[in-house]
């Protein structure tokens, strides 16, 4: 029998997913696109949860902290619970992916804003499946099997731009993101009030790479507000953050990092701030656990504690303890105001 060119690709490709499946302690992780591997519930009686990563899980930002949830979920449960890990996946293939996912487990996490649309688009089609968006934001017609948990990046960014004016030496800051979106301008517009709120006369500078994974273009954005004298810079990236540490770490600048405390672990570090993005997975799967998971949307940030929201200078003063403090409560008791999102 002939067998097309077309046809062998396809086999081909069918056999590298397959050869790109890991199953490793009770987290099955799918390297992408190779949801379309299909696979058959186990009989046992063990919560079953898929996480929908779009970038990869060892970013060290983002995706890289709501993983860490997830592993965290998997220690505090044990075989009681199993996951199901799809990463680098592109936005065309998301809602596919996530269909994947509704299909074999009881509750389905989206990291990151970005999978939102999708997620809103797949929920309806599996009404009986739970979702949570770690990021998510408020949305009209949320289906009632959606949970959007809000990070509110805004607020601890505000709180980043004191800290970062606090610790430069150049009285200049600056801000990469990546895509220029609500959430993430927002970000970068209360790190600049932050630090104009402890240092009226800092200089700030603000760019946008329009890519989370772009390693270039945020080495390129960082350079330039190095030139112009920054020499404390904060971030919303994902892969996108080696090309800001490259060229922080050639100018002896220096980084706040994001989402988790890593203190002492790379002294191009100099604060953290934490935004619980790992948190807020974990808190999914133990309310499912709990029989308490609830749909809609709930905003954490600071008014959830610590683990949830904060700031941490590696090597901070009581003084600066102290400022970072009274601004934090000040946020809260809104005679700070400061963005949505």
């Amino acid at each position: 029998m002939m067998v097309s060119s077309q046809q062998a690709s396809r086999a081909r490709l069918r056999r590298h997913l397959v050869s790109r499946c890991l199953v490793t302690a009770g987290i099955v992780a799918l390297a992408a696109p190779s949801f379309f591997i299909p696979a058959a519930h186990a009989a046992d009686d063990a919560m079953r949860v898929g996480v929908l990563i779009p970038g990869s899980k060892t970013d060290k930002g983002w995706m890289e902290s709501g993983y860490d949830g997830v592993v965290a979920a998997q220690k505090e449960f044990g075989p009681k619970l199993k996951t199901q890990v799809i990463e680098n996946i592109n936005y065309a293939d998301m809602e596919q992916a996530l269909t994947n996912l509704a299909s074999r487990n009881q509750l389905v996490i989206g990291i990151g804003g970005q999978t939102q649309a999708a997620v809103l688009k797949i929920a309806k089609r599996f009404p009986n499946v739970k979702f949570s968006i770690v990021g998510g934001n408020k949305g009209d017609n949320m289906p009632p099997n959606v949970a959007g948990y809000d990070v509110k990046q805004a607020e601890i960014a505000f709180v980043a731009g004191a800290a970062a004016a606090m610790l430069s030496k150049n009285g200049a800051v600056s801000y990469v993101g990546g895509m220029e979106i609500p959430s993430i301008v927002n970000a970068g517009k209360e790190f600049g009030n932050g630090a104009h709120y402890v240092n009226p006369k800092v200089k700030y500078f603000e760019s946008y790479t329009g890519d989370f994974d772009n390693v270039a273009k945020a080495r390129e954005a960082t350079a330039a507000a190095v030139a112009q004298g920054a020499d404390v810079h904060y971030h919303i990236l994902n892969l996108g953050l080696r090309g800001l540490e490259q060229a922080a770490k050639e100018k002896n600048t220096h980084i706040i990092g994001s989402y988790t405390d890593r203190c002492g672990s790379d002294p191009l570090y100099v604060a953290y701030s934490i935004t619980g993005v790992g948190y807020q997975a974990q808190f999914a799967i133990e309310q499912l656990e709990k029989g308490q998971w609830q749909p809609g949307y709930k905003a954490f940030g600071l008014a959830m504690g610590p683990k949830a929201s904060g700031m941490v200078i590696c090597k901070s003063t009581p003084a600066m303890d102290a400022k970072l403090k009274q601004i934090e409560e000040d946020i809260l008791s809104g005679k700070i105001k400061v963005s949505e999102g």
